[in-house]
């Protein structure tokens, strides 16, 4: 082992010893104008980037796999890794080559993960791009997300499924949390997420919190509202930590942490976020809703969009501003064209400034930082001038910034280029070492020019002539016609055929200035550049408070925007407990539909008194699921601040959404489609409120008939016959029986959607008319599916003999009607009785695996003498 360690070359002893600090990782190890990689790591990264992989014998005389790339090839390979799941740790050199006779120092200097990014190539312009950080603890956990490129630092803590939803909306690119929680976290998150796990010590003691302190040179977090949040607050605390081990260290952006006030927002479990299909969906190319309400002109606009849809409002005033400001957008159609004119010039501030706490940013960005600035003075001013309070506001928040603003139209050149190293980034006249050194670098000839124009005046030769040559450099050269006027003091250096050519003193002395010239150039123009970045970081919080508020005023902008082009209304936002949609229509599947087709709207009236649940019956591809998510969509619209797809809108503020929509199989978990279905609905009967919306879809299908219909039954029940939330709920369903519940609970209804029969054809006219339907046409539905003619043929017989054999067809609503009169009987005791209450404790603590015939049959007397008191 020491022999072959002997044998490595000081190159290689340095690659190892950087290896092992970052065992994780793929090294990018610079190695002069090139990239390269080593062994395990260069066999991934040709892999995965399609490069040569090459071997070659390293000092221990055995072949060792190498791949390489140019480093000026990095903004284009870096992504690629980062997307395939790898961790990429940036080795650079650290020293020019040229100031050492030793080797190269070397260092990362950055290390990428999904989750830390600042490359624009890796992130996605419209979504933001967290880190989330996860500490559990017993049936709880604090969650952290961190967005480096923009500065954005959220926390909060709750019980695990509150945790799972914020995941499925704020959608992280990386996870991370502690080694010993693995199992945990697999349990509870399933594997949705690319994590990475991290040793127990920075999750200890108060290392969190103290690096939290640290890092906002504050005394306590109480100024944020996080200070009573501690599992959060580790969470938040690892987060940094995180960043600071993958060396990132100008974190001055990330200037404050706020809570996520759960209180503020409607909530939606992480299935509804799902089935709703707002800003994700599992089926390929689908349309999601942030698709067809984006039309932002900034890509922070649109990451803000998709916040405001996984989390609408629940509290009126908020929610009636921001439609005001819609409103008075969507009627001044010039002041809209205004504000978009300006927003089209600012484009990623929030992003942008994060890049120049980063000390990334280049010139090119640096100058669109005061493009920026100068539009957001006219949208100032724009809204000082509007009569709308909301407007006014954000107008009075923002701030043009105009010293910096003048100082990057002094220092820096109007077009600049992309790099600092291609020369001519600083403007003429704020140096005067610069502007000497240029003039001697890019004003040469002149300067040779005059030389020779004095010295021939001087010497009385009029050939002379001023040229260079890579041997002796600058020259004077003279024809021997005028040797004789050569003065004494020029050297010669060379004898040609005709001429002599000479150097002087002068010559030589501008000769070393011109070839040391651009070299200071370079050292002096990256020196004043990076001192106007400095100036410029000074500038963070101001800059990213017009950041949050322009993206505000897009969306707004934005939903005028589309409302006016999808016919949208202004929703009557209340606080009563009905919801009375009239005409409402799908906002996605109506841009979905082919050229010509009308959408068929539909009226949906739910309250608390008359009309809480209702029972919708029709056949399979008639529309029941499509009407079910659009009136979870126009509720979520409404309470988002935009205009809603329907003719008139009354909406009575939703605290909770919870849908069932569709099947969502966990097989790989080793789940079936009744467990899972199983799991959510319970999930929701165990979570609602008087102000829920509950969407439920075919409940029970994933088991037999009579089970099914007995479960659906149960849940409709019960949900009825909660003694403190009336739940407004929409029920979908093939099990015709159910329409049964209407004539025993007053508060169900029952509607279908309409079908027309034509001869053996039926024609789906998705209209939802008060009533059950009969029939479910699976038979149909199959034909339209392609189903061969024989195999229909056969289902028809099926069909016609098991309808003969059921007696007279009534036998399940004979069952239904006992279960209906049990349903009845129970309802004549009230649900808090204290002898039912008796009841139900006996029976749950008998055992009855345990339990012989004679024990259980004094059990029945015990419970017989309980009802007859």
């Amino acid at each position: 082992m020491a022999k072959s360690a002997q044998k490595e070359t000081p190159l290689q002893q340095q690659y190892n010893q950087i290896k092992q600090k970052y065992p994780g990782a793929l090294l990018l190890f610079r190695v002069g104008d090139f990239y390269e990689t080593f062994g395990e790591d260069a066999i991934k990264a040709a892999g995965i980037l399609g490069i040569v992989l090459t071997k070659r014998a390293n000092g221990s005389a055995s072949n060792q796999e190498l791949a390489g790339f140019p480093h000026h090839s990095l903004e284009t390979y870096l992504p690629k890794l980062v997307r395939a799941g790898q961790r990429v740790a940036i080795c650079d050199q650290l020293e020019d080559p040229k100031t050492t006779k030793t080797i190269v120092k070397r260092g990362v200097t950055e290390l990428v993960t999904p989750g830390v990014a600042t490359n624009d190539n890796i992130l996605q312009q419209k979504r933001n791009n967290y880190l989330a950080s996860i500490y559990f603890e017993k049936n709880s956990a604090g969650v952290a997300f961190l967005d480096i490129s923009t500065g954005e630092f959220i926390t909060a803590q709750g019980n695990l499924e509150y945790v799972d939803k914020l995941l499925q909306s704020f959608a992280p690119s990386e996870v991370i949390y502690p080694k010993g929680k693995k199992q945990d976290f697999k349990d509870t998150f399933g594997d949705r997420f690319y994590t990475f796990t991290l040793d127990d010590w920075p999750y200890s003691g108060d290392y969190a919190y103290e690096t939290l302190l640290k890092h906002f040179g504050v005394q306590s977090l109480k100024g944020f509202g996080i200070e009573r949040l501690n599992l959060g607050i580790v969470a938040a605390g690892v987060a940094l930590h995180y960043l600071n081990e993958t060396e990132h260290r100008n974190l001055q952006h990330i200037s404050a942490i706020s809570r996520i006030e759960e209180a503020r927002y409607l909530w939606m479990d992480r299935f509804s976020i799902r089935n709703l299909e707002l800003i994700g969906s599992h089926n390929e190319n689908a349309v999601t809703l942030a698709d067809v309400l984006d039309n932002t002109c900034t890509p922070m606009g649109a990451r803000l969009l998709r916040r405001w849809i996984v989390m609408p409002l629940k509290e009126l005033k908020p929610i009636k501003d921001r439609l005001d400001v819609v409103e008075h957008l969507l009627t001044d159609v010039d002041l809209r064209e205004e504000f978009q004119q300006c927003i089209r010039q600012i484009g990623d501030l929030e992003r942008l400034i994060s890049k120049i706490a980063l000390q990334k940013a280049n010139p090119r960005e640096v100058c669109q930082l005061r493009k920026a600035l100068i539009a957001i003075e006219s949208i100032k001013k724009i809204c000082s001038d509007t009569d709308n309070a909301p407007l006014k506001a954000i107008g009075e928040q923002l701030n043009p910034c105009t010293t910096i603003c003048e100082k990057i139209g002094l220092e820096l050149n109007s077009e600049p280029p992309v790099l600092v190293a291609k020369g001519g980034v600083m403007a003429e006249g704020i140096n005067e070492e610069l502007d000497r050194l240029r003039k001697i670098a890019f004003g040469g000839k002149g300067y040779l020019l005059e030389i020779q124009k004095r010295e021939a005046e001087l010497t009385g030769i009029p050939s002379l002539k001023v040229s260079f040559n890579n041997v002796f450099g600058y020259y004077l050269e003279v024809t021997h016609a005028h040797r004789d006027k050569v003065p004494t003091e020029w050297i010669r250096k060379q004898t040609l055929v005709n001429a002599e050519r000479y150097i002087t003193p002068e010559l030589k002395e501008y000769e070393e200035q011109i070839l040391g010239a651009e070299e200071k150039i370079f050292a002096l123009e990256t020196t004043l550049y990076n001192e106007l970045l400095y100036t410029l970081s000074e500038y963070i919080k101001p800059i990213q408070l017009n950041a949050q508020l322009i993206a505000r005023l897009d969306v707004l902008l934005n939903f005028a925007t589309v409302s006016e082009k999808n016919y949208y209304v202004k929703p009557n936002v209340n606080d009563s407990r009905v919801i009375d949609i009239k005409g409402g229509r799908h906002p996605v599947i109506e841009k979905n539909l082919p050229p010509g087709e009308a959408y068929i709207t539909n009226d949906v009236f739910l309250d608390s008194d008359s009309q809480q649940i209702i029972i919708i019956t029709g056949p399979n591809m008639a529309g029941k699921s499509a009407l079910l998510r659009q009136t979870g969509l126009i509720v979520l619209m409404a309470q988002m601040g935009c205009f809603v797809p329907a003719k008139e809108a009354s909406i009575g503020l939703v605290d909770k959404i919870f849908t069932r929509v569709g099947a969502s199989d966990n097989l790989t978990s080793g789940e079936s489609t009744f467990m899972v279905e199983m799991n959510e609905t319970a999930s929701i009967l165990n979570n609602i409120s008087d102000r829920s919306l509950i969407l439920l879809d075919e409940i029970g299908r994933g088991t037999s008939t009579y089970d099914g219909i007995s479960i659906a039954w149960a849940i409709a029940e019960y949900l009825h016959s909660h003694p403190s939330a009336q739940a407004k709920t929409l029920f979908a369903t093939h099990y015709h029986e159910l329409n049964e519940l209407s004539n025993t609970f007053p508060r169900i209804k029952n509607y279908n959607v309409t079908v027309k029969e034509v001869g053996q054809q039926i024609i789906f006219l998705r209209k939802l008319v008060p009533g059950g339907s009969e029939h479910s046409f699976g038979i149909h539905v199959a034909k339209l599916a392609g189903m061969p003619q024989k195999v229909l043929a056969r289902a028809n017989d099926i069909l016609k003999r098991l309808e003969a054999e059921r007696t007279g067809g009534e036998h399940i609503k004979e069952s239904m009607k006992k279960v209906q009169k049990q349903a009845m009987q129970l309802q004549m005791f009230s649900i808090d009785d204290p002898i039912l209450v008796k009841i139900r404790d006996t029976l749950n603590n008998l055992d009855v695996n345990t339990l012989t015939p004679v024990e259980a049959m004094m059990k029945l007397d015990e419970i017989q003498r309980m009802i007859k008191g």
